[in-house]
């Protein structure tokens, strides 16, 4: 049996897929070989562009072509289901197309694997982000996450916390398999967190962490790829995502209008400085809670600060997700649509 199994599905991914591939390739060396003692299997989901070419460029690489959509279950799921059937590495690494890895991140992985007695180890990636809508957006998005998946919970055995990010995703193979893999899980278009959470319910350890030293990906190439990937997952994330919305439209309210109010209560009424003070303290404490909790999202000062005005396309986003997920009743992603189910995980 080989060391390590790195499964890449891929659907339509000529833009990123040979960044990808190239940066996976190249970590092979001496007492590593790629073919001896590991593989790369890359799926191609049933791609229109030139994706699957891509992939057999690139020697060492074996491509597998998915089968056939079925109903119940989502692309990603069914490819690496397919993929993970003929795998023969010892630990699976499930990585999407549009990550890099950085040089000698895999067998890190493994070894920080192996030393934290982990079934699955998951990285969050550094995010690689282009235009305003990105920079402004992702940050507000990933300090929200970091709040809500808290790692030291995620990593604690003791709590039911789990998570964890499907764009580096490994797992022990015998752990995956003994749990149903992502057969268990055919039908949740969040199926890193399902997996994570089947797997912690089992008593299997989890280890996750924010990993720039290992992985980067950019996640959308355009804004309508954005507003179209969190419709599909901010519902499934956020426990309350109608109320978290309501907190940061008052957020920004808070922040675009005492400003607001400053300059335009003195010029219809009277205004004591110690009203003019009191507001101003108010701003000020706003400001230095929302940056604070932003700051966590692990993206650029400058970032942090645009993420304001992306607060209400935040707040249209959860509440497009839950219309789409508990009114509508279904997503759309890479140009399926999945019909929605609980997103409750059975043991």
């Amino acid at each position: 049996m080989l060391q390590l199994s790195v499964i890449v599905p891929a659907r339509n991914e000529a833009e990123v897929l040979g960044d990808c591939l190239r940066s996976l390739t190249a970590q092979s060396e001496i007492g590593f070989s790629l073919g001896s003692e590991w593989e790369i299997l890359c799926v191609n989901d049933g791609s229109t562009d030139g994706t699957r070419a891509i992939a057999k460029s690139f020697a060492g690489v074996t491509v597998l072509d998915a089968p056939l959509l079925t109903l119940g279950w989502t692309g990603k799921s069914a490819a690496v289901w397919f993929a993970a059937a003929q795998a023969r590495g010892a630990v699976l690494l499930f990585t999407d197309a549009d990550t890099v890895h950085e040089p000698g991140s895999l067998q890190r992985a493994l070894h920080e694997r192996e030393k934290n007695g982990a079934a699955l180890l998951s990285y969050s990636p550094r995010q690689i982000v282009q235009g305003f809508w990105q920079r402004a957006l992702m940050p507000l998005v990933f300090s929200e996450l970091t709040v809500a998946f808290p790692t030291k919970l995620v990593n604690d055995p003791a709590s039911a916390a789990a998570a964890a990010n499907g764009q580096f995703l490994m797992v022990e193979r015998e752990a995956y398999f003994k749990v149903g893999g992502h057969k268990a899980i055919a039908g949740t278009v969040l199926e890193d967190v399902a997996l994570a959470r089947r797997m912690k319910r089992k008593g299997m350890g989890i280890r996750f962490r924010y990993a720039p030293d290992a992985v980067s990906a950019r996640m959308y190439r355009s804004l309508s790829a954005m507003i179209e990937g969190w419709t599909k997952n901010l519902a499934l994330l956020f426990p309350l995502p109608m109320l978290l919305g309501l907190m940061r439209m008052l957020d920004f309210g808070l922040i675009a209008g005492i400003p607001l109010l400053l300059w335009a209560l003195p010029r219809v009424m009277l205004m004591a400085n110690t009203q003019k003070d009191a507001l101003i303290l108010v701003w000020v404490w706003v400001l230095f809670r929302y940056f604070r909790r932003v700051a966590k999202s692990n993206f650029s000062a400058l970032n942090c600060v645009l993420s304001i005005a992306a607060l209400p396309l935040f707040v249209a986003l959860l509440v497009r997700s839950w219309m789409h997920h508990k009114l509508l009743g279904r997503v759309s992603w890479k140009g399926r649509e999945y019909p929605m189910r609980s997103p409750k995980v059975n043991d």
